[in-house]
């Protein structure tokens, strides 16, 4: 069911990662969904990993985002600002979300960047919106079981919500309606990756929109899957970038202790969504 109503919208502010936006919160499907809107330009959607906030994912890189788009960044069901409604978390769900905010937004369509299951959410708002998307960055995305180690799915299985890393736990805590929740969304999380269903192969072969996949070399996802989506989606480039899960786009928890980080993928990201 669709419940779009108004959106409410705060003033502009300077958040302290350095770059003015505008947030606000918009009813969709039944989810009063924040968002923030930063720049000026052809806009840009940023979907953040699991457990994590706009800040978490992409706090290092939207000023540099935010100087050539219309940056609209986003905290699905139950992250950050954006309250839980009581039902499972699901990409396809997440995906439909993301595209009634775009219509609530009156934005025809926008390049979308995901990071983790952020990236997963990208991939099916390319299959089941595909006209709402232009160009997709697909950043350390699954979308197969198999396209990370069985230890993976070990962990998962036995993961808590003390599993989180401790920038996850602040950053929900720091903004999220009832902090409470954190447990119960770290559990919800984990469910979902526990039940994780493979992408099926037409679907991913459907998505038409130019596409950028790109991974770390010491990434959760293995360089093979990496090259096997790289393979079925149609007009996509690949990059293999030196460091781990996020590094590439300095992920908060991939600072160093004195907060220096590396965002060497930030570049390749810009001149793809120019061309």
């Amino acid at each position: 069911m669709s419940c779009v109503a108004d959106v409410s919208a705060q003033p502009t502010h300077e958040h302290d990662r350095g770059s003015r936006a505008t947030s606000g919160y918009a009813d969709v499907n039944g989810l009063r969904m924040y968002y923030e809107l930063h720049g000026a330009g052809e806009p840009l959607v940023l979907l953040h990993g699991g457990g994590s906030t706009i800040t978490t994912t992409f706090g290092a890189i939207l000023p540099d985002l935010a100087r050539h788009h219309r940056v609209i960044a986003v905290e699905l069901q139950a992250h950050g600002h954006t309250a839980d409604r009581g039902t499972p978390l699901s990409f396809e769900q997440d995906a439909d979300d993301v595209a009634e905010l775009l219509r609530v937004l009156e934005v025809d369509s926008a390049d979308v960047f995901g990071f983790s299951n952020g990236g997963t959410t990208a991939m099916y708002l390319a299959i089941r919106h595909p006209e709402k998307v232009r160009r997709l960055v697909l950043a350390s995305a699954l979308c197969k079981r198999d396209g990370v180690p069985q230890q993976f799915w070990t962990f998962m299985a036995q993961a808590t919500p003390e599993s989180m890393p401790q920038a996850y736990k602040d950053a929900y805590r720091a903004v999220a309606p009832d902090p409470g929740q954190l447990d119960a969304m770290g559990t919800k999380c984990a469910q979902r990756m526990i039940h994780f269903a493979d992408v099926p192969d037409a679907d991913l072969r459907s998505i038409q929109a130019p596409a950028l996949i790109v991974i770390g070399d010491r990434d959760v996802m293995t360089p093979e899957h990496a090259v096997f989506m790289h393979r079925m989606l149609p007009n996509s480039r690949l990059a293999i970038i030196p460091g781990g899960h996020g590094d590439y786009i300095g992920e908060i928890t991939t600072h160093r202790p004195d907060g220096s980080y590396d965002a060497f993928a930030l570049p390749l990201i810009e001149r793809f969504l120019e061309h």
